[in-house]
């Protein structure tokens, strides 16, 4: 049988965690006003620099970020404009937003880049340019260069999606087949002081990679894109012009991003204000006030998903045996961002998978249980943030009529979790810094 009551303490400590990266709140804690300028962590934009001040961006994120800095700057924010997912937009003040495609990129969003790039352009020296980027910004923004169409950036993305590549190496891709990308923004708004505020969905918190770096140098190159393309053997699959591009580029015979020497970055600088590891204290705190030992390994998980939920089950395993790594009752957090490698025709996200794998590894272990949440509150192309499962999770699926091999086999993990009542739906958060696996053992 299910023990509900745990099973509400944990919910209660996933919802801690998000609340803990709320952009709005990182965005009030960064930025201030005072009477020699804008104070943005520990730089100061004196009013010299802040003549007019724009508010440009993209990301699940952007639209509460935009509205934190209208709080707080007031009608110094001149206007200005963000992009983000559908069902993700929420009033910005003076920042009009939009909503665009995501995860496979569409007209909508490059219509806004292209808006986006032109804001950038008409700001001047004097000008403060202010740039909300959060996890989703890369597909939100396609703005490919002469000779790709987007038809043929969704088709490489959606070969991408599938093929079990890292976000590292899918941003290297976007970077070289983008005019936005890969510092490229910080390069249009040029000579204006440029400021990005970045809430990261990035193992490790690297600036390019978070959305692509459009405020960024990039230290990636054509031939490390080209490469990463090879690495799943894409290339071949891909359109001609990307990979001609690609090839070009790495020959020598295209200009590269700037990179991290460029004189251009004099004027541009970038602040992390919210990550992973953020949500995961957030999670220990919670989960140590409810009664629980607690303790947050890690923010680096990487590799493929339902491999990774070998690891968090036999902690939560661990905790109910023998009380390691944390007593029992315990909750040993670990953060980062999986990968799927799709192979059948099913229904899920990386979170929802690691949650069915999870399942088979508990079943039989009484008292344990493993959340996977992905902080966004989207999983995948789904309604679902993940799954909260147990060691009952197999049996109630079963007798539902789910079967576990099936549901892995056909990648349908959201149909799997939904029959047994372990799907969890938080809705769109307004956030996005990976995903929390929590595994649990009393």
């Amino acid at each position: 049988m299910r023990d509900d009551a745990m099973r509400a303490t944990i919910m209660a400590i996933g919802r801690a965690a998000i609340a803990a990266v709320d952009p709005a709140t990182a965005v009030a804690e960064t930025v201030t006003l005072n009477d020699s300028g804008i104070q943005i962590g520990s730089l100061l934009v004196p009013d010299a620099d802040s003549r007019r001040v724009i508010v440009l961006g993209a990301g699940k994120a952007s639209p509460r970020m935009a509205a934190a800095l209208v709080e707080i700057l007031g009608d110094r924010v001149e206007g200005g404009l963000v992009i983000t997912k559908d069902g993700y937009e929420s009033p910005a003040g003076q920042i009009e937003v939009v909503a665009a495609g995501h995860p496979v990129p569409d007209a909508r969003g490059q219509a806004a880049t292209q808006r986006l790039l032109k804001m950038a352009g008409d700001a001047g020296d004097g000008d403060l340019v202010l740039c909300v980027i959060s996890g989703g910004g890369s597909a939100l923004t396609p703005c490919p260069p002469d000779g790709i169409t987007l038809a043929e950036m969704q088709n490489v993305t959606d070969l991408l999606l599938r093929s079990g590549a890292t976000i590292n190496q899918m941003n290297a891709i976007r970077k070289h087949l983008s005019v936005f990308h890969g510092g490229l923004l910080a390069a249009a708004a040029a000579p204006a002081r440029v400021v990005g505020l970045l809430v990261s969905d990035v193992v490790g918190n690297p600036v390019d990679v978070i959305a692509s770096g459009p405020t960024s140098p990039d230290p990636t190159t054509y031939a490390d894109a080209l490469a990463a393309l090879d690495a799943f053997d894409l290339c071949a699959a891909a359109p001609a012009s990307i990979r001609e591009r690609l090839e070009m580029g790495a020959r020598g015979g295209l200009p590269e991003t700037p990179k991290p020497d460029d004189p251009l970055f004099e004027r541009v600088s970038n602040l992390v204000i919210a990550d992973n590891a953020r949500a995961g204290l957030a999670a220990v705190a919670a989960a140590e006030a409810a009664g629980l030992h607690a303790q947050f390994l890690t923010s680096r998980v990487q590799g493929e998903a339902r491999e990774i939920a070998k690891l968090v089950a036999g902690a939560a395993i661990d905790i109910a045996r023998s009380g390691r790594p944390v007593l029992r009752p315990g909750c040993a957090i670990f953060g980062g961002e999986t990968t799927v490698t799709v192979r059948g025709q099913g229904r899920g996200g990386r979170s929802q998978e690691l949650a069915v794998a999870a399942a088979q590894a508990l079943a039989g272990e009484p008292n344990t249980a493993v959340f996977a949440l992905a902080t966004d509150g989207t999983d995948g192309p789904t309604d679902a943030c993940g799954g909260l499962i147990d060691w009952t999770t197999i049996e109630r699926a079963r007798a539902a009529g789910g079967d576990c091999v099936s549901a892995l086999d056909d990648n349908d993990s959201y149909s799997y979790l939904q029959c047994c009542g372990d799907l969890v739906r938080l809705g769109p958060t307004g956030t996005n810094v990976n995903d929390l696996y929590m595994a649990f053992g009393w």
